[in-house]
């Protein structure tokens, strides 16, 4: 996709400013989060794929998530924490473009799996005698298929779409690499990169959005209707976390994407926004569904109970 003059050309990213005496203290905990990240993100993962109780559709859609999360942590800390400890923030064309191609998958990818993790929600609680025909093997596969099939597509496109354009500029606006911040290293006509992106920002966050919003409506209104105190509790629980996730990436990877468009959000502001959306949801997914779903959390019990048993 790039040609060998492009290849050769070194980005240099947002500096870091750190302070000589921070340099591995910021080492060791940008190390030990990435760490934390993959453990309890496999875990997850480890969890779903040998507990056979597991085998649901919740959780096969959840099954995604800690995949996705690990794509973005790996596309961020790896890069990070060599650049804190060489004090090098220099990295290749090539590398920045893959670091954005992950970071978009990770991004868009959590927000299609929580989505879907949301309609699955919705036929469980509002249509239960229905679930099984509805959420059955076949249509399971086509929805994760639909997922990563739409997000690498969309994504795959958003990036060769800068393949045309002439790197002019070396200094990324951001920490890490992204479809925006590398459009503005550039000199040509940017007009289709711009419109393509917004459509992605569209389709990738106003689609989910509002199924997010009909499925949530339909779910409180179920909850408030019925009178098993039970089932409300957990029905209200569960849906819970699972907002509160969807809207920290949500309005996180809104105000960062919207922010380099519209310069009215402090660069400041949208650096942190930007390493918030790699940062918690990668660490607040394990441990809230791992700590709020109860056949999860017993699922991860069971496992360390065998792994240290044996």
């Amino acid at each position: 996709m790039y040609t060998n003059a492009s290849s050769a050309v070194l980005l240099t990213l947002e500096t870091l400013g750190l302070p000589n005496r921070y340099i591995y203290p910021a080492f060791l905990f940008g190390a030990s989060t990435y760490l934390f990240i993959m453990f309890c993100n496999m875990l997850v993962l480890t969890s779903i794929a040998c507990r056979a109780n597991l085998h649901k559709p919740m959780f096969i859609l959840l099954f995604n998530l800690p995949i996705s999360d690990m794509l973005g942590a790996t596309a961020f800390f790896p890069q990070l924490v060599s650049s804190i400890v060489t004090q090098n923030r220099l990295i290749s064309l090539p590398a920045c473009v893959i670091q954005a191609f992950l970071f978009h998958i990770y991004g868009t990818g959590n927000l299609l799996t929580l989505t879907a993790m949301a309609y699955d929600r919705y036929i469980a609680i509002c249509c239960p005698l229905r679930y099984n025909v509805i959420m059955n093997p076949h249509n399971l596969v086509r929805i994760i298929v639909s997922i990563w099939l739409i997000n690498i597509s969309l994504m795959v496109v958003l990036l060769s779409l800068l393949a045309r354009l002439k790197i002019c500029r070396t200094n990324v606006v951001d920490l890490y690499c992204n479809n925006p911040s590398i459009v503005k290293l550039t000199c040509d006509d940017t007009r289709v990169n711009n419109y393509y992106g917004l459509f992605t920002i569209f389709i990738c966050q106003a689609g989910p959005l509002s199924v997010i919003l009909y499925t949530y409506a339909q779910i409180l209104r179920t909850c408030v209707m019925t009178n098993q105190r039970d089932a409300r509790k957990k029905a209200i629980q569960t849906c819970g976390t699972h907002l509160v996730i969807y809207l920290v990436l949500e309005f996180s990877a809104f105000i960062t994407l919207i922010a380099h468009r519209i310069n009215i959000v402090s660069p400041y502001i949208r650096r942190a926004l930007g390493v918030t959306i790699l940062v918690f949801p990668p660490i607040l997914d394990p441990i809230i569904y791992g700590l709020k779903t109860k056949e999860l959390k017993t699922g991860i019990k069971m496992f360390f109970k065998i792994n240290v048993g044996s």
